[in-house]
């Protein structure tokens, strides 16, 4: 039966109410980037040349730190995240190969990404599946990878790090689980370590002891730990920082703070304001040399359409 005109426009009507109810969750959780619709980075815009030649004046002495943690089949990872690494000798089971006796190694790994010292993207965790820049899941995720918001989209990092640390703040070492950082505790470390400002662009790196006991107490490691609270991420967020990182496995306090959501200051972070999250930062020698402040740079694998990346950024004083 040939639809009638009436019909045909009530169809189409039809159809496109629910093609809007698919590309589009019936929520609010969507927080629109500052930067535009296409934006992808978060406030990674805000390491702007100028940025850069601004943080490396903070070169002083030239001495480098790596932040990032070993990885290995040890590291204690937030369940049921594991890592493998084989290594082969690829077509030499007979022996070495050609006239020159040719030898070598490759290596495999299976495991997760989101292991050790690792970069959490902005499509890593979102609000009832709604992340950064009003991205709804269905129409970015894939199995294969993410269509946005992936890994490869960072740019270069080169901006002003600042290390805060919470073991001289709090007289503990490592700071005890549960206790949350905000803006008093933020501001507190600040003025204890003389550091006049947190700015557009900046990382901010909390030192809390957390990372001594991995391989000594991996249960107490992986159980909770001190980190950033709710106030304390809205702080950060309002001063524009482009990364947030701690020598913890997930930067943020747990237990949580009373009525907090789960991960909430990720959803924060990420979500929200598009500040990417650094894993197990290894910043103990820059703790002890007092580098409050250096030259930081990431430039992370470029693996397209990933969640998150294994990293060793650098400092640099």
């Amino acid at each position: 039966m040939t639809p009638t005109p009436d019909r045909k426009k009530g169809c189409l009507a039809a159809l496109a109410l629910i093609a809007s109810f698919v590309a589009a969750p019936a929520h609010a959780d969507c927080f629109p980037s500052k930067f535009g619709p296409d934006d992808q980075i978060g406030n990674l815009n805000y390491i702007t040349p100028e940025k850069t030649r601004e943080a490396s004046k903070l070169i002083k002495t030239g001495k480098s730190y790596r932040l990032g943690i070993e990885t290995n089949k040890n590291t204690p990872a937030y369940a049921p995240r594991s890592f493998e690494l084989t290594v082969v000798q690829p077509g030499q089971e007979n022996g070495p190969i050609g006239p020159t006796r040719t030898s070598y190694n490759d290596d495999i790994i299976n495991g997760w990404v989101g292991i050790g010292s690792q970069l959490d993207g902005l499509g890593h965790l979102g609000i009832n599946n709604v992340y950064y820049n009003c991205n709804y899941a269905p129409n970015f995720v894939q199995k294969d990878g993410l269509r946005r918001l992936g890994i490869e989209t960072v740019p270069a990092i080169a901006t002003r790090a600042v290390v805060l640390d919470m073991t001289a703040y709090f007289g503990m070492n490592p700071v005890k689980e549960g206790t949350a950082f905000n803006r008093e505790q933020i501001e507190g470390a600040m003025k204890k370590q003389g550091i006049k400002s947190i700015d557009k662009g900046d990382v901010v790196l909390f030192y809390t002891g957390w990372s001594k006991l991995i391989g000594k107490d991996d249960a107490r490691y992986s159980a909770g730990e001190p980190g950033l609270g709710i106030d304390g991420a809205h702080y950060l967020a309002s001063l524009g920082v482009a990364m947030v990182g701690s020598d913890s496995w997930a930067v943020e306090v747990l237990p949580a703070e009373p009525n907090a959501g789960a991960f909430e200051v990720h959803q924060i972070l990420l979500a929200m304001n598009g500040i990417f999250i650094l894993e197990n930062m290894n910043t103990e020698e820059m703790v002890k040399d007092k580098a409050w402040e250096a030259f930081f740079t990431l430039g992370p694998s470029r693996i397209t359409g990933a969640v998150q990346a294994i990293i060793n950024p650098i400092a640099i004083r």
